[in-house]
């Protein structure tokens, strides 16, 4: 299998970095996406001393970098403004919301979910890289997920009481549901089992 160039790792953060400078055009929101993109400066940092010390596989660089742009974009409208009914009626001539009969936006769930799946395989690799076993590395991958992901909502939970509740109510995303911090965590690990029940029976098959 070739290994990218060094170029193209550059051209793929490239690419990501102006499409989230894109998203900080005229932004409706501009305090509520700051604080969204707190984490995401701190995830670039890491990101960068990590493939400084062992470069990353280009499929987990990837990974990462389609994680981080759903999120940024999300960030763009508070995750809870989303405007993807306005996109689907556009494209289709169909407003995704009304064909499906939610009465919420459903944008924050997709980026909870593909934490999970974008997140897992790259810890997954990473651990076998290390020389850990197939059912170890993929219960560890798992683990992570489900912690990182109790210790944003925690996060999010803190910046809320900070803030006046009008204001942190927009800010969480929570739209009225009192259990969103325990669906998006299921989301996040649910997609965290899926990706390592494949990342586990391509390991084996090798």
């Amino acid at each position: 299998m070739l290994t990218p160039s060094p170029s193209v790792y550059r051209s793929s953060l490239a690419v990501f970095l102006v499409v989230v400078a894109a998203t900080w055009w005229h932004p409706p929101h501009p305090v509520e996406q700051a604080l969204h993109h707190s984490l995401t400066v701190v995830a670039l940092l890491v990101l960068v001393l990590v493939h400084r010390r062992r470069p990353l596989p280009y499929t987990s660089l990837l990974l990462i970098l389609i994680f981080l742009l759903l999120h940024s974009v999300a960030a763009r409208w508070m995750y809870s403004y989303v405007p993807y009914d306005d996109w689907t009626e556009a494209l289709f001539g169909v407003r995704l919301n009304e064909a499906l009969g939610w009465r919420r936006n459903h944008f924050d769930r997709l980026v909870h979910l593909t934490y999970g799946l974008c997140l897992a395989p790259v810890l997954f690799a990473a651990f076998r890289a290390g020389g850990r076993g197939i059912r170890w590395s993929a219960i560890a991958a798992v683990d992570v997920v489900l912690s990182t992901s109790a210790f944003y909502e925690l996060f999010e939970w803190g910046i809320a009481m900070t803030l006046a509740p009008e204001a942190a109510e927009a800010y969480n995303g929570q739209q009225g549901d009192m259990w969103d911090a325990q669906t998006d965590m299921l989301l996040a690990t649910s997609g965290a089992v899926i990706a390592v029940f494949f990342s586990s029976a391509r390991a084996a098959r090798r």
